[in-house]
């Protein structure tokens, strides 16, 4: 697929709003390898093959294994991931696929163990984000697979 067009150049002003909400999640608090997690699996729901690229490159970068990475989209089956991880994902899936069911109270619940409410506020900015992210790049076709992640070591 070609790219449509960069949305970057096309609205710095635009691209600049999405880097503030981004800065603004990497200071909340949360742990990066939680984020990264998130952001895969919304972008694994929403079909960003940009951000997946751009997502696992970073969490294999900071020391996340391949089988967590590969079994994401199967996380409930797989024993791999902790409670913590999973109240997130939960959370992530049903604030993603809010139109579906909105989020429910079972899963409110179980994140409220998890996460204190700044916490969990700065969990669901982080959903926003990358669903943000990934709707930029799904509907302009941003060209895949040139993302090096600054998180890589040099050899």
């Amino acid at each position: 697929m070609q790219q449509r067009l960069d949305y970057k150049l096309a609205s710095p002003a635009a691209f600049k709003a999405m880097l503030d909400t981004e800065q603004q999640v990497h200071h909340g608090g949360l742990e990066e390898p939680l984020l990264e997690l998130i952001k895969t699996r919304a972008s694994q729901i929403n079909g960003c093959a940009w951000c997946l690229d751009m997502h696992t490159k970073d969490a294999r970068a900071r020391g996340e294994t391949e089988q967590r990475l590969y079994l994401l989209s199967a996380w409930r089956e797989a024993p791999f991931y902790t409670e913590r991880e999973r109240a997130a994902l939960a959370w992530t899936e049903a604030v993603t696929e809010i139109a579906a069911q909105g989020v429910p109270d079972e899963i409110y619940t179980e994140a409220r163990r998890h996460f204190d409410e700044k916490a969990l506020v700065d969990l669901t900015l982080a959903v926003i984000a990358i669903n943000g992210w990934n709707r930029m790049n799904v509907a302009f076709r941003t060209e895949v697979g040139g993302y090096v992640s600054p998180h890589a070591t040099k050899r």
